[in-house]
């Protein structure tokens, strides 16, 4: 148990809390976008965001905080990207601690652990009995402000108290929009090839103290914490671009002791970027720190050729990103940019959670007075067709060729 107390991430209390929700052998595309269409129809109200095409979309849920459930390049009969937790949905139950629906794309915000946590009670002890994921970010619905063929908005407002006693009021403001294939190409800085099959879309996540008080470092500050969940493969293997240069200048390239260290065979150091096995077989998890992150990670799942980038909004000299590590911390401001998680057994002969994997990115810790706001923009981009096409894009934008990243935890 005290592995789990030190981690960070939605993925803890889910592993005490909730079972499985589907059976190992569901790690291929074995489900259509269809499918899960159908399965969230029948439980909750949906928005589907489409392109002119019809090929290109994706699946939203209001009363989930206006999450990207999930997405698809090739129309309803085309794979689906985005996890979702159906043992969860179909129960209609409410969890206690936290309930994680799945999804490419889910707002939360942080620290989750620390003096300035957001989501321990004032004076409670670290640990899974006394965390509690605020309603605000888990349970309560956002409003639906207004939506279009390939858009959507929505808005929520909160009051949120963290472990120290500061109180924040705030308004969150989600816009949400698919991407076209000329819009991705200039975002990438390379052109599409047209065999390739694209579903793309961006969060851009704002966030105002509507409160009477400055938000400060010494009573804790917020950041926005966009979460993305994965189906796996036993092919999948993340790739996360880091900046090059001396542990005394920047500091460790990764941390991997969220879950205790991760193994040789499934993490990877290479030059300017790192490796890290998404099969949702072996929990784990990592993350890189301002001095090292760059704009830019993904993965790649060898088995479906499926090529998925995330960009992110990642300020120049931005320095202060809030530590989630649940913690009475030293530095509380010398948190994670982005992170990855794998899913796996918490314990030998344990239950798997999904399987799935993660790719999070955060802001930096909002420092705001009275009226200021501040937006992340988080962006999904997956492709899928011919390796040939996929090397180009590859080796463009994560600097790094797809026989590499195939051969990398071999």
């Amino acid at each position: 148990m005290r592995a789990m107390i030190r981690a960070v991430g939605p993925v803890l209390a889910l592993v005490a809390v909730l079972g499985a929700c589907r059976p190992a052998a569901d790690k291929e595309w074995s489900v259509t976008f269809k499918d899960d269409l159908e399965f969230l129809k029948r439980h909750k109200p949906v928005i589907v965001l489409a392109d002119d095409s019809g090929l290109m979309q994706a699946v939203l849920v209001a009363d989930w905080q206006g999450r990207i459930v999930t997405s698809t390049a090739e129309g309803e009969t085309g794979p689906s990207f985005g996890w979702i937790n159906r043992r969860l949905v179909a129960s209609g139950e409410r969890q206690e601690h936290i309930n994680v629906f799945g999804g490419e794309d889910r707002f939360w915000l942080g620290p989750e652990g620390g003096q300035y946590s957001i989501f321990f009670s004032p004076g409670s002890p670290f640990d899974l009995e006394h965390w509690f994921v605020p309603a605000a970010i888990d349970w309560d619905p956002f409003r639906t402000v207004s939506v279009e063929r390939s858009r959507a908005v929505f808005q929520s407002e909160m009051i949120l108290r963290n472990f120290s006693g500061a109180e924040f009021r705030l308004e969150v403001l989600r816009k949400i929009r698919l991407l076209g294939r000329r819009e991705v190409g200039g975002l990438l800085g390379t052109a599409l090839a047209a065999d390739l099959k694209l579903a793309a879309f961006e969060s851009a996540n704002t966030i105002k103290n509507t409160g009477p008080r400055e938000w400060s470092k010494e009573t804790g500050l917020l950041s926005i914490w966009i979460l993305g969940m994965f189906n796996p493969s036993p092919e999948t293997v993340i790739v996360i671009p880091f900046r090059q240069g001396s542990e005394e200048e920047l500091g460790p390239v990764v941390n991997d002791a969220y879950f205790g260290k991760v193994p040789d065979d499934r993490l990877s150091v290479g030059e300017g970027v790192l490796f890290f096995s998404g099969d949702g077989a072996y929990r784990s998890k990592i993350g890189l720190s301002p001095r090292r992150a760059r704009p830019v990670m993904g993965s790649y799942d060898g088995s479906n050729e499926v090529l998925t980038l995330v960009q992110y909004t990642l300020p120049e000299g931005a320095a202060d990103y809030v530590n989630s590590m649940w913690e009475h911390q030293k530095e509380p401001y010398r948190g994670d940019v982005v992170n990855s998680y794998n899913d796996g057994p918490a314990a030998p002969g344990a239950e798997l959670l999904g399987p799935f994997y993660e790719l999070e990115t955060s802001s930096p810790a909002a420092a705001l007075k009275p009226g200021q706001v501040l937006t992340h923009v988080h962006r999904t981009i997956h492709l899928r067709g011919p390796e040939r096409a996929l090397d180009r894009v590859a080796r463009s934008v994560l600097g790094v060729p797809l026989a590499d990243i195939k051969k990398a935890l071999q």
